[in-house]
């Protein structure tokens, strides 16, 4: 063999073993997602007992405490009301904490964006598993809320296995939220205008603890607005299997708000991370 085609072979061999396909659409979002996951996971006790905590201690302190002298709220025993109230609640404070300081940080201070660009993971893979790692959280949290609940034995479990479905949901719709506002923040500061203005808020006033009926006429148009009022709704018909025609505006609220609100976000920070 002469040494022309010796060298021609050894070109084509090392082609061959430095040429792969780029990762699929999939594989680059799972990548994202597993990045959070590892980096959650280090120090997974004193990240996940916050946001597990907060329901318990309203379920244990408003629901018990408050529960013996209101009896009833809505047809329905108080302490089964308010926990089926809470069961999306942790879902919307860690996804709301996650997209908002979280990210901020990672895009500011850590400048993890910076490095993931560099491998083949592209803008839109960042930010939309950003969304599906918020969205999983809501899922966990509220199944382990799910869990607390049926030990207390205020529910069955039986009636809550598919409640984390819902959590999922409102996880992704306050991390597209989240984004969209995180798209706008220059300081980190900021975000206490987030939290204190519109996200505490809501947690009172969207039928956690009592019917937005009960509020006074002109308020009722706001709580319908605020999207944690429909991801409450949902998670308690599914709780007590009681279905109106309600549930459907809920349901397609819930996917118009994450689908416009993801979009919007996703082209903004994208364009920041670009820039």
């Amino acid at each position: 063999m002469s040494s022309s085609s010796i060298s021609a072979e050894q070109v084509q061999t090392g082609t061959r073993s430095i040429t792969h396909d780029p990762p699929n659409f999939v594989h680059r979002i799972y990548s994202v997602w597993l990045r959070h996951a590892r980096v959650y996971t280090r120090n997974l006790f004193s990240n996940a007992l916050p946001p597990f905590l907060e329901p318990l201690i309203f379920l244990v302190g408003i629901g018990f405490g408050l529960g013996a002298y209101v009896t009833e709220m809505d047809g329905l025993p108080f302490i089964q009301y308010l926990a089926s109230g809470l069961l999306v609640t942790a879902a919307m404070f860690t996804a709301a904490f996650e997209c908002s300081f979280g990210t901020f940080i990672r895009l500011e201070f850590d400048k993890v964006y910076q490095g993931m660009l560099g491998s083949p993971l592209t803008a839109n893979d960042l930010i939309i598993g950003e969304m599906l790692w918020a969205a999983t959280k809501g899922f966990t949290f509220t199944l382990s809320v799910s869990i607390v609940i049926a030990v207390f034995g205020v529910l069955p479990f039986g009636r809550l296995i598919f409640v984390p479905f819902v959590g999922f949901a409102t996880g992704l719709m306050f991390a597209c939220l989240s984004l969209f506002i995180t798209s706008f923040v220059k300081t980190i500061n900021h975000f206490n205008f987030y939290f204190s203005g519109f996200i505490s808020p809501m947690f009172f006033f969207s039928g956690v603890f009592f019917p937005i009926e009960n509020l006074p006429a002109a308020a009722r148009p706001i709580t319908e607005i605020i999207p944690l009022t429909h991801a409450v709704r949902l998670a308690r018909a599914l709780t007590f299997a009681q279905w109106e025609s309600v549930h459907l505006w809920d349901a397609a609220y819930v996917v118009l708000f994450t689908a416009i609100f993801g979009t919007v976000a996703l082209f903004r920070l994208r364009s920041r991370l670009i820039d």
